[in-house]
């Protein structure tokens, strides 16, 4: 099965509305002038919450090819959460996916397996796709346990989770020792570890709908590596960091099929 190819941007704590209204124009204008095939490959861009709305004008606006979403989503529907963000609200923004159980959440707010499955629940419950962020951390990686482990969380974010819904999830493989350190896992290692997901999911669900979702890898991408991580039979795109703030930078990671020509 043909999957589409991913490249999502997390913008993390960064950039202000202005700033990604500008960024948002740049990465469009660059992509649209390199003749971007946006039907080849889906470019998506996850600013903070206080930026969608100017995404969402923007792209509406000059109907942007450039999807978008958000960092993070409630598993609440409603109520006394002060600062929780529900999935109705990002449904109206046009969010088109979210990030769920990034590193960031799980190490910095203690979010369990549990929660991200809660959370993955309340994105396909207001037609959001999430993009589940699993991955391993330095100590596990030397124990060589990173499949193990990496495995685990994924079958904690799919709990209960039915197939007609787990057969448009997005799945990022992200070592966490890679994230913003400069280090990145050779092809090999990312190949290993989407490989092993791809058949944990053939296992909890059957072949064809494994062979049919997309897996990410992330951590410290560049246009430099992309090309040669992409070349990987079970690596379907990136969720990219810090290199999706500078647009002429994102916009060459999304081109990653000009370096695998040599262009």
């Amino acid at each position: 099965m043909a999957r589409t190819p991913l490249i999502a941007g997390n913008w993390k704590l960064n950039l202000d509305h202005l700033e990604a209204t500008h960024t948002v124009q740049k990465l469009a204008w660059l992509l649209r002038d390199a003749k971007h095939d946006f039907a080849d490959v889906e470019v998506a861009i996850l600013p903070s919450f206080t930026s969608l709305r100017s995404v969402q004008t923007l792209v509406d606006a000059d109907r942007l090819e450039v999807k978008y979403g958000a960092q993070d989503i409630s598993a609440h529907v409603s109520g006394a959460y002060t600062g929780e963000v529900a999935g109705s609200q990002l449904a109206k923004l046009g969010c088109d996916f979210v990030a769920v159980g990034h590193s960031e959440r799980r190490q910095y707010h203690a979010e369990t397996d549990e929660v991200v499955a809660s959370k993955t629940k309340a994105a396909f419950d207001n037609g959001i796709i999430p993009i589940v962020c699993v991955g391993e951390g330095l100590d596990i990686r030397k124990a060589g346990d990173q499949v193990s482990y990496t495995l685990a969380q994924v079958d904690g974010a799919l709990a209960g989770l039915p197939a007609d819904r787990a057969k448009d999830v997005v799945i990022a493989y992200e070592p966490v020792w890679a994230i913003g350190t400069g280090e990145v896992a050779t092809p090999a290692d990312a190949q290993e570890v989407c490989g092993a997901i791809r058949g944990r999911l053939a296992e909890l669900y059957d072949a064809e709908l494994a062979d049919g979702v997309r897996v990410l890898y992330g951590g410290s991408v560049k246009s430099s590596s992309i090309a040669q991580l992409m070349a990987e039979p079970d690596v379907d795109g990136a969720l990219v960091g810090g290199a999706s703030l500078d647009p002429e930078e994102f916009a060459k990671i999304a081109r990653f099929r000009a370096h695998q020509v040599g262009l």
